[in-house]
């Protein structure tokens, strides 16, 4: 009877497996992933500093700060007030101000809108 009982538990376990997919390579569970909400900029303080992948933050690359997106991921940045956008690569965490989604560098803020203004809004799209 246990001999039985393990050849089916072992069946069962190969038919789940096989059942099973893995995503593509490359493609990532957030690709598509949308959000609305305000974005800001580094302080210049922050310039070289680690950032929480480890990197160091320069304001002169196309980068972001997101709360949970994993690192590496490339998101389109659109400000809605007059339809720009600049593609980001997250390589940090935050922003912790409420209402913030993203924390971008001051040239990927400048693509988008005038850094005079210091917070706008903006939809955020997960390409990959």
């Amino acid at each position: 009877m246990f001999a039985r009982s393990k050849y089916l538990v072992l069946l069962l376990l190969a038919f789940v497996t096989a059942c099973s997919s893995t995503p593509k390579q490359g493609a990532s569970p957030w690709s598509g992933y949308t959000e609305r909400g305000e974005a800001s900029y580094y302080a210049m303080k922050y310039q070289f500093r680690k950032t929480a992948s480890g990197e160091r933050f320069n304001q002169l690359g196309n980068t972001a700060a997101h709360k949970q997106l994993p690192f590496g991921s490339r998101v389109k940045v659109t400000n809605v007030s007059n339809g720009e956008s600049v593609t980001v690569r997250i390589n940090d965490r935050g922003p912790f101000i409420e209402g913030r989604i993203i924390d971008l560098s001051r040239s990927a803020f400048a693509e988008i809108a005038d850094t005079r203004l210091g917070v706008i809004d903006v939809e955020i799209e997960v390409l990959n």
